[in-house]
């Protein structure tokens, strides 16, 4: 009624007409239109202030902005111009794509290098394969792997980031020089995270992963299930002490969700815009390209870089990608048309 009165919409169940049970509504209107709700759900009871105040956030959120998110050791990274380019530096032999080609540590820093001069941002490191039915790595050997890279990388002019679920590894590279975390697992695989990057206060990847939280959970409204998930987890990391600004999130192409499942994301990619946070994918090579294209891993390289634009165009922040040459030019010419006045 009141959203009605204001001049816009409102659906509801045509149940609701009968006083049949609760019904979801569906309010639609103009920017104009939502504020003067706000104002007057502020001042009912039954929870609308509440209500009020989630719809005021998502308004402030989808407005555009720069945003800015400061990393460890003097780094940040500015959000809005352009998008940034990570590189995927697999330590591990068994890594879907790349397993084995960069275990030894000659060969890890010759690959980071050369990344950096294609054109990656950031260099995304990692000593345990996050494929499905992967060997689980024992937490010693992932920091044997991953922290002399970082070590000797953090001498060199780029962003390390380090993929681990695990706090130990995570404050380790971070005291060794790596700029922030990038975390396949949530806050549920090890609970000593969140502390470790309080006290450093370091940026953080949040990726939706149902594999860890309720593998055989259906989703009963993809974008919404999973916009739902980010917003606890974003909750709770700042309730546990990281600021806000210190979040990026990840809507985690290819875990635990279907090849059709994966496409509507990108699809609605821009609905994600809505939590406020920048925001990373990492589509490259998956496996949902390779059972839409039907080709094999060293085949789907075409489809990554069509995931990788339409991802930019529907307000991807970061992307993380195995092929930088090739994804940096993908990216600038992207940007170009995205950010074209007129």
């Amino acid at each position: 009624q009141e959203m009605l009165s204001k001049g816009g919409e409102a659906a509801v169940s045509k149940d609701a007409l009968y006083g049949e049970g609760h019904t979801d509504v569906l309010i639609m209107g103009t920017v104009k239109q939502y504020r003067l709700l706000i104002k007057k759900l502020k001042l009912q009871p039954l929870g609308l202030k509440q209500v009020a105040g989630e719809i005021e956030n998502l308004l402030k959120n989808l407005e555009p902005a720069a945003r800015r998110v400061d990393l460890c050791h003097g780094k940040s990274l500015q959000f809005g111009e352009r998008t940034f380019i990570m590189g995927i530096l697999n330590l591990t032999p068994d890594s879907f794509s790349d397993g084995g080609r960069y275990t030894e540590l000659d060969q890890a820093l010759r690959h980071a290098c050369e990344m950096r001069e294609q054109g990656a941002d950031i260099i995304d490191i990692g000593g345990a394969s996050t494929r499905p039915q992967a060997e689980i790595v024992g937490e010693q050997e992932e920091l044997n792997r991953v922290l002399p890279v970082v070590r000797r990388l953090a001498h060199e002019d780029m962003i390390l980031s380090v993929d681990t679920f695990r706090s130990k590894v995570a404050a380790a590279c971070l005291d060794a020089g790596a700029h922030m975390i990038n975390n396949i697992g949530g806050l549920q695989l090890d609970r000593g995270l969140m502390p470790s990057l309080v006290e450093r206060k370091a940026p953080v990847v949040l990726m939706h992963n149902r594999l860890h939280i309720d593998t055989g959970k259906p989703y009963q409204d993809l974008i919404a299930d999973i916009i739902n998930e980010l917003d606890i987890m974003i909750k709770d990391t700042v309730a546990a002490g990281l600021p806000a600004e210190k979040i990026i999130i990840d809507p985690g192409l290819g875990f635990g969700k279907t090849p059709a499942e994966n496409r509507l994301l990108m699809k609605r990619l821009a609905t994600f815009k809505g939590l406020g946070k920048p925001i990373l994918i990492g589509a490259s090579r998956k496996r949902f390209i390779g059972r839409t294209l039907d080709v094999e891993v060293d085949q789907r390289l075409e489809g990554s870089l069509a995931v990788l634009a339409i991802g930019i165009l529907n307000g991807a922040d970061i992307i993380r990608v195995h092929d930088v040459k090739e994804s940096y030019r993908v990216a600038r010419m992207t940007d170009a048309i995205k950010n074209e006045n007129g």
